[in-house]
């Protein structure tokens, strides 16, 4: 007879909570890079001759970058998190430093700042994908929730930085920021402020880049649980089970088209709200306190699900239901001439700050649910294939931006549409708990 051995009780290390600060500093870095110049386009067109097209495209490098989200995932799960945070880390350092080589050609110029959008588009697959993976191999079961928020939701803060720091510090091209005199806001002192910023962001990444480097281990000594310890499928098998997943396709689908039209909305959101007579600097507060919101909220809601487990599902249809009603109301308030709503700069923040909060707040929950549900297929595989879906359908989004970018009220019932269609899907969804059950009953 074998001897049947009681399983190992997990053990956790004080320092996964410097491990999750450097990995959450690092999405946090690598959002404030890609939201650079959506806030700031008027002023982006003056000083550097940029034109729609190249907002449009400077966002659209953000999907792009998801191209290789496979390699990032497999390296990951391969190799560890050191080196593909090191690796993530060096191509950011490479492209905030290619925005601010000093060119006098402005054509040149131009090339340089769309290679380096392009090169932290390459890092988004580790910083929005990575989360899950980290939460469980660092942290016990009642603390993973929390744990993915904070390092999935630590990128759309930096979105949210971006929305603040670039209309403050850059003047608009009429003279409307309140820091600076109109008589200042000429090209060459706009042209002086962008760069100052692109200086400040290329500075604090390589700040990142130089801690992870000088300490980011890939897994403690010992797993923090049985879920973090066992074994996982290969990289293959785990493709083929994901993809003959009905269940998993289904909320995979419910996460990857809100989330993704609602980032390439959120990426030019000046440029929607410019024709309703909203100035940079009010659209620049509307996108900041909107992702916020879902910050705040959404960390929020992943503590309550690490003490109340079982309830992912509950918590998505509540987020999902408020998404659809404030995004409805911000699509009729914009066709105030069809529905004579109110159109006031109150009306636009409220919409706005509630659809942020409910879609950004679903991000880590989403995650958990995914993982739980399609065990044991690798939490890497898993979330990247939900990301580069959600980057598939911002990327068509912003394709077809890039010619229709005249008129917007097409760009804005897209997102009520997509509400209601991912709350049907997790209506009909039937939900699982598989490695919570390995956890809680293999563990005892």
């Amino acid at each position: 007879p074998v001897r049947r051995l009681p399983p190992l009780a997990g053990r956790v290390y004080g320092r996964r909570w410097l491990v999750l600060l450097l990995f959450s500093l690092l999405g946090f870095a690598q959002g404030l890079v890609w939201n650079t110049w959506g806030p700031i386009q008027n002023s982006a067109r003056l000083a550097f001759g940029f034109s729609g097209w190249d907002i449009a495209l400077l966002v659209f490098w953000g999907p792009i970058g998801f191209a290789p989200c496979f390699f990032f995932m497999w390296l990951m799960d391969k190799k560890g998190l050191r080196v593909t945070v090191l690796l993530t880390s060096s191509l950011m350092v490479l492209g905030a430093g290619l925005r601010c080589v000093p060119v006098s050609d402005l054509e040149i110029r131009k090339k340089l700042i769309h290679g380096g959008q392009l090169l932290n588009g390459l890092a988004g697959p580790t910083v929005m994908n990575a989360a899950p993976f980290l939460s469980t191999t660092w942290f016990s079961p009642d603390e993973r929730a929390t744990a993915t928020a904070i390092a999935s939701l630590l990128n759309y803060l930096g979105a949210a930085g971006a929305f603040l720091v670039g209309p403050l510090v850059v003047p608009s091209p009429n003279g409307t920021s309140h820091l600076l005199l109109a008589s200042q806001s000429n090209t060459e002192h706009i042209k002086d402020r962008i760069e100052a910023v692109l200086y400040a962001e290329f500075g604090m990444v390589s700040l990142i880049f130089s801690a992870a480097l000088a300490y980011f281990p890939s897994r403690p000594p010992f797993p923090p649980s049985v879920a973090a310890a066992s074994q996982r499928l290969s990289y293959r098998r785990s493709f083929c089970r994901l993809l003959s997943n009905f269940r998993f396709l289904m909320i995979a689908l419910a996460y990857a088209i809100p989330l993704g039209v609602f980032s390439g909305w959120s990426g030019v959101l000046d440029l929607i709200l410019t024709p309703v007579h909203v100035s940079q600097v009010d659209a620049g507060w509307i996108g900041f306190w909107s992702i916020v919101g879902g910050c705040v909220v959404g960390i929020a809601m992943a503590r309550f699900a690490d003490f109340i487990r079982g309830m992912l599902k509950f918590i998505l249809l509540l987020l999902l239901s408020g998404a659809t009603l404030a995004s409805t109301w911000f699509t009729l308030t914009c066709l105030t001439s069809v529905t004579h709503l109110p159109l006031t700069t109150a009306t636009l923040y409220t919409s706005c700050i509630l659809l942020g909060i409910f879609l950004n707040s679903s991000v880590p929950i989403f995650f958990e649910l995914f993982v739980e549900t399609v065990y044991p297929v690798p939490e890497g595989i898993t979330c990247g294939v939900v990301t580069f879906l959600s980057n598939v359908f911002m990327g068509v989004l912003l394709f077809f931006l890039t010619f229709y970018h005249t008129e917007f009220s097409w760009f804005n019932w897209c997102l009520p549409g997509s509400c209601l269609l991912s709350l049907l899907l997790i209506l009909c969804f039937r939900e699982s708990y598989d490695r919570l059950y390995l956890d809680v009953v293999v563990s005892v």
